[in-house]
């Protein structure tokens, strides 16, 4: 699944200009500037991704397109903030927007960054996981 939504990131890499960072590997050498636009191009769409209320906003277009204001009312923020939040996933490539009268109907334009989202929820349940364990160990640790 992931491995799908890495390769969406990949026929991404038409965004502008994305960065103005230098990645040199650990031998000291500067990075091949096409897999450096690569990896910044995968950078800015999780980026895209990294707030709450967008990453709300993308699990509810998954069940279908809404518009601006049924999203401001899940997300509970006023309609410019909304929207600004909508104009980023919109230039990373997440979502698209159609306009019907006055109304514009926002879609998700892959449903594999919806995989992406699973796995950063993997990540977290195994991450509690191993937390319940270290916190176990402490409890029979403390009652000795």
């Amino acid at each position: 699944m992931l491995k799908y939504f890495l390769e969406i990131l990949d026929y991404l890499a038409i965004l502008p200009n994305i960065g103005k960072f230098k990645i040199i590997n650990p031998n000291g050498v500067c990075m091949d500037p096409l897999l450096k636009q690569k990896y910044e191009t995968r950078a800015a769409i999780m980026k895209a991704l990294a707030h709450p209320s967008r990453l709300l906003m993308i699990e509810e277009l998954e069940k279908g397109p809404r518009c601006v204001c049924e999203l401001q009312q899940l997300v509970g923020a006023d309609m410019s903030t909304v929207s600004k939040h909508l104009l980023v996933m919109k230039n990373a490539g997440l979502v698209y927007d159609v306009k019907q009268g006055t109304t514009v109907y926002y879609h998700l334009r892959v449903q594999c960054v919806l995989d992406f989202i699973e796995c950063v929820d993997r990540v977290i349940e195994h991450n509690v996981a191993q937390q319940m364990q270290v916190a176990q160990c402490c409890t029979r640790v403390v009652k000795q």
